[in-house]
């Protein structure tokens, strides 16, 4: 029997929450179903939420740092669920890993310098890049038989040709759902390992592994890439609390790692966000029988959205996920211009999504779904997409 109710609906207006109340402000309008962000629709179990309130009633709330009971907590769940460990000494907190990935862009690569990614990805990634007045390098994945592939000779002919300095790496990938495996990852930290390319691995969906996947860090590989690695971790993602920012930014080689905390000192950031430190311990010490459990919901919203897929709207493809609680649908079967799918599910469906088009002009047919909610959401999300779009097809 399980412990917890994923199915409660809980209203998430009037929070200030991004998903929720900025409809207008984003959109224009405010009747719209948002499958959008990513994060959850659920409540953290009382375990985790009593450590909170007793910190909050603690009443100072002054500047802290990480301590012994910090890492503990991390590498409780990293020796765990991930086999291996960290070194207190190699990590550096940052607010989030957008600013993590932004802040090492500026550390290890120049203005003019290039930086390689694999589209479609995760959309900040190259507004980390651009905004810094680096010059962003795509090395576009390829869908063969509804899985995403890595072009590795075009991976190294893009870095030799454009001289990259660094490569951001998603992994599990968002929003293609990919779990790269120990051979993939070789093969791309030797390319890098060979031409002297910083590795930034964002990890930030490590723990939301479908059955039948294994996910594999780069720190599970050969400690001889730990040279050029820049990994990023937070349980943000895996609990809901992106609104602490927690983030870890590890770095075993020492140069690599004053030159970002140089960098991060400049921004005039130094200490981590108290209530983000209180959370990662009270969830990676309390929060796994939650975690278990939201697993296997978002199994069951899977199935459920695969099925619905299937047979409802069997011209859209799912394609099938590895991790994360984001699917990557392709809808260029349907006689559709990309404005055309993106007013229908807007104005027809009355959905927010996140269109295929942030992710790189390849994909702007597609659109990314968030099924971290409770599955009366989701199944009216689907039931009004399908009207919507056998009322335009």
């Amino acid at each position: 029997m399980k412990k917890y109710n994923f199915d409660e609906i809980i209203d998430r207006r009037g929070t200030s929450s991004l998903k929720y109340d900025f409809g207008i402000q984003r959109k224009g309008r405010d009747d719209l179903l948002p499958l959008w962000v990513a994060d959850m629709d659920f409540k953290l179990p009382s375990v985790v939420l009593d450590d909170l309130h007793k910190r909050i009633s603690h009443g100072i709330f002054g500047y802290t740092d990480p301590d012994e009971e910090y890492f503990e907590a991390l590498n409780y769940w990293f020796k765990k669920y991930h086999n291996y460990t960290v070194d207190p000494n190699t990590v550096t907190l940052g607010c989030g890993i957008v600013y993590g990935i932004a802040t090492a862009v500026k550390s290890f690569t120049n203005k003019g310098d290039s930086v390689i990614i694999q589209q479609p990805v995760y959309y900040p990634f190259r507004e980390c890049i651009e905004d810094n007045d680096r010059l962003f390098v795509n090395n576009q994945l390829i869908l063969e038989n509804n899985k995403y592939k890595i072009d590795f000779k075009d991976f190294e002919e893009k870095i030799i040709d454009n001289n990259v300095k660094m490569f951001i790496l998603c992994n599990p990938h968002n929003p293609v759902g990919r779990v790269w495996n120990r051979d993939e990852l070789t093969k791309l930290l030797d390319i890098c390992y060979k031409h002297k390319v910083v590795v930034l691995s964002d990890e930030i969906h490590c723990d939301l592994i479908y059955k039948g996947n294994k996910f594999t860090s780069v720190f599970n590989l050969d400690d001889k890439y730990k040279e050029i690695i820049v990994l990023m971790t937070s349980p943000s993602k895996t609990f809901n609390i992106a609104g602490f920012q927690p983030s870890n930014i590890i770095i075993p080689n020492e140069n690599l790692r004053m030159k970002f905390r140089k960098e991060k000192a400049k921004t005039g950031y130094s200490q981590g966000s108290l209530m983000g430190q209180v959370a990662l311990i009270a969830c990676y010490k309390k929060g796994e029988e939650w975690y278990l459990e939201l697993l296997d919901y978002l199994e069951d919203n899977l199935n459920y959205f695969r099925k619905f897929i299937k047979e409802k709207l069997p011209m859209a493809n799912l394609i099938e996920p590895e991790g994360t609680y984001l699917l990557w649908v392709d809808f260029s079967n349907y006689n559709f211009t990309a404005d055309e799918l993106d007013d229908i599910i807007i104005n027809d469906a009355k959905l927010w999504l996140d269109s295929g088009k942030i992710f790189g002009v390849e994909s702007e047919k597609f659109q990314r779904f968030n099924i971290a909610c409770p599955r009366s959401t989701l199944e009216k999300a689907l039931e009004s997409l399908q009207v919507a779009i056998n009322t335009k097809k």
